[in-house]
C-alpha cells in the first residue's frame, strides 16, 4: 500500500471508499480503528496546545479552554513529518518491522538517487537519519504542492465576489452559523481571517460529541475496548487529564459533502445521516442508542466518563422530545451549502 491508498489525490487526499476504517497490515486485512482524515488544508494547523491541568476535575466547563492543534483525531503529532512517517512503522497499516527496515527499501528505490544528492551520499548509512529525511521529504510535498491546498470550491469563489450562493445555499450558510440553531460555525469556523485568510472551516479544538459506537470496527467487538481520543488508546500522554476522555479534534469541513465515512469513527455514512444525528441526539437519543436516557447512553465511552460528553453548546442543550434545531429542509439547506465546500477538481 502507498500513501494514496488511504488518502487517494482523486479524493481531496482522503479516503477512496466509504469503509468506517481502512485496511492494512501484511495481508492488507487488518482494520483501522478511526476513520481517514483528509490531508487537505492541513498547512495552518498549530502544534498541540493546552491551557490548563485537570487533576481532579471530572470534565471541561463553560468557561475552560478546550486543548487545540496537532496533528490527527488525537493532536499527538507536531509536525506533519512526524504524521506521515507514522503509518510506515504501524502494525494495522504499512506494517513495515523496523526503521532500518524502511530505510533499505527506500536505498532500493528508484528515486534513491535523487534521495541522496538532496541529503546527502551517505544518507542510506544513518537510518534514523534517513528515515527522518523521508518525513521532511513527505512534509514538504504536502506543504508546497498547491493540490493540498487548492482553495477552488464555490465559497470560495463567493468569498472573493466572483460568485453568488443560491437561496439555498444562503439559507444553509445562515443556519450553519446560528448560535442558537445549529451552532456549527463556532467550531468549523467560516469567516475570513484578519488578512482575509479563507477560513479552514475548523478551529483545530477538541469536542465529546458522544458519537455512538461503531460494530463495524471489530477492535470494538471486545465490550472493554474504548477510542477515547486525547486519553488514549493510541496517545499515551494525556491518559491523566480525564476531562479529555472521548475528545477529538474538530476537522475541516471542506469536501466533507464527498466522503463516505463521518466522524472519528465513520459511524455515519451519508452526510444527511451525520447531520440529522448532530441535531437530534439529545431530541431522539432513541434513535441513535440503545441504552437511550441510561447512564450508559454514550456507548463509545464507559459509564464513568459519560458527563464529558458536550451539554454546553447549542445544539446539545436540548432535551428528549424537544423539537430539533432544525428540520428535514433545514438539513437538505445545509447540505446545500456544505456542497459548496467542494473543490474544484472534485466531482
Amino acid at each position: 500500500m502507498s500513501c494514496a491508498t488511504c488518502h487517494s489525490p482523486d479524493h481531496a487526499y482522503g479516503p477512496p471508499n466509504a469503509l468506517a476504517v481502512q485496511l492494512g497490515g501484511p495481508e492488507l486485512k487488518d482494520h483501522g480503528t478511526r476513520a481517514v482524515p483528509s490531508l487537505r488544508y492541513l498547512r495552518r494547523t498549530p502544534i498541540w496546545f493546552k491551557t490548563f491541568t485537570s487533576n481532579a476535575r471530572e470534565r471541561l466547563t463553560e468557561t475552560d479552554n478546550v486543548p487545540v492543534g496537532g496533528f490527527t483525531w488525537d493532536g499527538r503529532f507536531n509536525t506533519l513529518a512526524e504524521q506521515a512517517t507514522a503509518p510506515l512503522l504501524a502494525a494495522n497499516e504499512m506494517a513495515n518491522p523496523s526503521v532500518r527496515a524502511v530505510v533499505e527499501r527506500l536505498a532500493r528505490s528508484a528515486y534513491a538517487a535523487r534521495f541522496r544528492e538532496v541529503f546527502g551520499q551517505d544518507i542510506f548509512s544513518r537510518p534514523e537519519a534517513a528515515f527522518a529525511a523521508l518525513g521532511q521529504a513527505l512534509q514538504r510535498f504536502q506543504l508546497d504542492d498547491a493540490s493540498f491546498q487548492p482553495y477552488s470550491s464555490k465559497f470560495d469563489q463567493y468569498l472573493d465576489g466572483r460568485a453568488q450562493l443560491s437561496a439555498q445555499e444562503q439559507r444553509g450558510l445562515k443556519l450553519f452559523k446560528d448560535r442558537d440553531g445549529g451552532n456549527c460555525a463556532a467550531c468549523h469556523t467560516v469567516e475570513p481571517g484578519a488578512n482575509g485568510a479563507h477560513p479552514l472551516l475548523t478551529d483545530f479544538s477538541f469536542a465529546a460529541v458522544g458519537v455512538p459506537r461503531n460494530p463495524d470496527i471489530p477492535a470494538n467487538a471486545d465490550p472493554n475496548y474504548y477510542d477515547m481520543g486525547l486519553c488514549g488508546p493510541v496517545r499515551s500522554d494525556q491518559q491523566a487529564e480525564r476531562a479529555y476522555c472521548g475528545l477529538f479534534k474538530t476537522p475541516t469541513l471542506r469536501n466533507v459533502a464527498t466522503r463516505g465515512a463521518f466522524f472519528h469513527n465513520g459511524r455515519f455514512h451519508t452526510l444527511e445521516e451525520a447531520l440529522r444525528f448532530y441535531v437530534e441526539r439529545d431530541t431522539a437519543p432513541q434513535k441513535w442508542y440503545l441504552h437511550a436516557g441510561s447512564r450508559r447512553q454514550f456507548d463509545d465511552l464507559p459509564e464513568a466518563l459519560q458527563d464529558n460528553v458536550d451539554h454546553i453548546n447549542a445544539p446539545f442543550t436540548r432535551h428528549k422530545g424537544d423539537r430539533p434545531v432544525w428540520s428535514q429542509a433545514d438539513i437538505r439547506d445545509v447540505m446545500a451549502f456544505l456542497k459548496t465546500l467542494n473543490d474544484g477538481d472534485i466531482p
